[in-house]
């Protein structure tokens, strides 16, 4: 069974930039077999880290929602799910990447949705580390479309908003009944000693701090991606650091 890392914020924290560096990481340290989980529905993790996703899995629930017809005469429906599903992912240097999207579409998404959660109970079977980028909602999570987190991660940034935010999180993941080994909080793109009083309340575990990082603000203002970084960029060392603290 694979390792699951689920990463959560609000926006504006760079948590789907942080979701890039933990895969960069892995695939430096070569864990083993590797997919990232774009499942933002603003889905920018493959541009984040530099390659490109051609199919999403909403845009396939929405064609077998509206086109059942579609589906080969003598195959099975949950069958041709799976085999959708499995063409989406996007075969990369170390890694894979599977984007989710969100269906846009007017019709009824339950036996679909049914399907694609058993879908990613095998693929998370199939790989050693699984990275999901989920939105602050966790939709993905919410709807049970992956079941189980062995870390939860939030990220968030050093503000007081922010925090309570993250604490919201934590909240929704209880009340959603995620399964979850480790519960933990990365402020990111601060550069300062971080405020304990802000921490009050929050109940999830701070393990680091990810300094600013001009690298990172230069490849977004550039179209670059997490992989053009240099091995020495600090948000790349404060991550390493905290590697163990994640898986």
């Amino acid at each position: 069974m694979g390792y699951v890392i689920a990463i959560t914020g609000k926006g504006g924290t760079g948590k789907t930039t942080l979701a890039a560096l933990i895969v960069r990481l892995l695939r430096e340290r070569k864990a083993g077999s590797l997919l990232a989980v774009d499942a933002d529905p603003n889905s920018n993790l493959a541009e984040v880290l530099g390659v490109k996703s051609s199919q999403t899995i909403g845009a396939i629930l929405d064609d077998i929602s509206a086109h059942p017809e579609n589906i080969p005469y003598g195959m099975p429906k949950d069958r041709f799910i799976e085999y959708q599903v499995q063409s989406a992912i996007v075969e990369n240097d170390g890694f894979d990447l599977l984007t989710m999207g969100r269906p846009e579409g007017p019709g009824c998404y339950c036996y679909v949705n049914n399907v694609l959660r058993n879908t990613m109970d095998g693929l998370i079977k199939d790989y050693d580390y699984i990275v999901i980028d989920n939105e602050a909602g966790l939709e993905h999570l919410s709807r049970r479309t992956t079941r189980r987190a062995d870390t939860l991660l939030v990220v968030s940034d050093a503000t007081v908003v922010g925090l309570k935010a993250a604490a919201r999180i934590k909240q929704l993941a209880e009340e959603l009944k995620i399964q979850t080994k480790n519960e933990l909080l990365v402020i990111n793109a601060y550069d300062k000693n971080l405020d304990e009083k802000k921490m009050k309340d929050i109940k999830l575990k701070l393990i680091g701090i990810v300094p600013y990082d001009k690298e990172i603000e230069k490849a977004a203002l550039d179209g670059g991606s997490v992989m053009g970084l240099s091995h020495n960029a600090v948000s790349l060392a404060a991550l390493r650091k905290l590697g163990e603290k994640l898986w």
